[in-house]
């Protein structure tokens, strides 16, 4: 099955209310988390992040943030930035306008956040306007695939080397991608950095 990696620079032209990636002249990227916070898994990405002195960006759900109130502190005390990505990661096709607008707003009752990240991506040209008018719709560049078991790791790594000043990298910390976000975020960082890459986190 066909594997999109790298967004094509066209595809920011049909989506005018999303942001895709960012200009730069420098040579920095941003990693972006989706689905934490969760134990375990959010715990090692940022224990990893403080040990390569990398600040990223959190899309929460909403639900996580509920439950687990200690971790998303952590998130904010250790200087990350933190996005919203719906109450209970709601799918738009799957809801009306109205009940996916009060998801997100339920969640940024505990997010706090002007980043909104939709869950897998979807979300029409409408909504996108009117979500548009009070938050920055975040969406990426480049796909890490740490949640496809079929997808090969190896040509998850070769794919990497594709990545481009100002792209917008995406990850996840949640338990379905966890293993494979512990071999696949350090070589890609380690890569990275080896090829003179800094990291920033997207701002709030």
């Amino acid at each position: 099955m066909f594997r999109l990696f790298k967004i094509p620079g066209f595809v920011g032209f049909f989506s005018p209310y999303k942001i895709w990636n960012f200009s730069t002249e420098s040579k920095t990227v941003y990693l972006t988390f989706d689905d934490g916070p969760l134990p375990d898994v959010t715990t090692w990405v940022l224990d990893y992040l403080a040990s390569e002195e990398i600040q990223a960006t959190f899309f929460c759900i909403g639900e996580n943030v509920k439950t687990y109130p200690e971790l998303f502190d952590r998130i904010l005390k250790e200087g990350h930035v933190i996005g919203n990505h719906s109450m209970h990661h709601v799918v738009y096709k799957r809801f009306r306008t109205e009940l996916y607008l009060k998801s997100i707003e339920e969640a940024n009752k505990l997010i706090d956040s002007k980043l909104f990240r939709p869950p897998y991506g979807k979300l029409n040209r409408r909504i996108s306007k009117e979500i548009s008018e009070h938050y920055k719709i975040i969406m990426w560049s480049w796909m890490a695939y740490d949640f496809d078991e079929n997808v090969q790791i190896e040509k998850v790594l070769r794919k990497s080397k594709k990545i481009k000043a100002g792209d917008i990298l995406v990850f996840h910390d949640n338990l379905k991608s966890q293993e494979r976000l512990k071999i696949l975020l350090p070589n890609i960082v380690s890569n990275l950095k080896k090829s003179g890459y800094q990291f920033k986190a997207i701002p709030n």
